[in-house]
């Protein structure tokens, strides 16, 4: 399906006048990130953004270490922070916003050698105070789990659709038709969501969902791989 949907990319990128055109990032960190996405996306000659959760690589079984990490920059693929410990930046204190944003991207520079100027929120949890420490922590582009297209030049906070295994991709591609009202239809969606994670509070949300859902919550001590962007 990843396969299918690769391919539906690279055709729409190829359109000779786009009205939309899609950006690929993963967040997490995911050794699958290296081992199966990677080498898919360079037979079709496409790049994407990998937000790793720093405190996790070489660390966390199930991730990629350096090694793998300077081999996907070497590769032309782009290196974003996802955090230091993966902790909604909304539950922090400044001084954890610090370890969880300063130190996550000072830490990548140096163990890859470049600038690293984009953030992807955790979650996509985040508010004033969460994205005033991301400008001061040196991120120029803090990426959202907001269901929105984005003009260019990029804005300073920039949407993105969650891609799952179970998405076909007719669907995906009815995103990018003319006047498709199918990404605003998952905005709205998503504003519903948000008020009520807002209203019930993050504790009480994830108790619910993981009932209506049938899973339990992750401890919020160890948070496991969000699915937020997935693609």
């Amino acid at each position: 399906m990843f396969q299918s949907h690769v391919d539906l990319y690279a055709h729409l990128r190829q359109s000779a006048n786009p009205s939309l055109f899609p950006e690929l990032t993963f967040d997490d960190g995911h050794i699958s990130n290296l081992e199966l996405a990677a080498p898919i996306l360079h037979s079709r000659n496409l790049t994407a953004t990998f937000f790793i959760t720093v405190g996790w690589t070489g660390s966390r079984p199930g991730f990629m270490g350096w090694p793998d990490l300077q081999s996907l920059h070497r590769a032309g693929h782009t290196i974003g922070a996802h955090g230091w410990t993966h902790t909604l930046l909304t539950h922090c204190t400044e001084l954890q916003l610090q370890t969880e944003l300063g130190k996550a991207r000072l830490t990548l520079e140096d163990k890859l050698g470049a600038r690293i100027t984009s953030m992807s929120l955790p979650g996509g949890r985040s508010n004033r105070r969460v994205l005033a420490a991301c400008q001061a922590a040196g991120y120029t582009h803090v990426y959202t789990s907001v269901p929105k297209s984005e003009p260019h030049p990029l804005p300073t906070t920039i949407g993105r659709l969650n891609i799952l295994g179970n998405m076909q991709p007719a669907w995906i591609a009815n995103l990018f038709e003319p006047d498709s009202p199918l990404l605003s239809t998952l905005g709205r969606r998503y504003r519903i969501k948000a008020a009520a994670q807002t209203l019930l509070g993050d504790r009480l949300y994830a108790k619910i969902w993981a009932l209506a859902n049938r899973h339990e919550p992750e401890p919020e001590s160890d948070p496991g791989p969000t699915q937020e962007s997935a693609e």
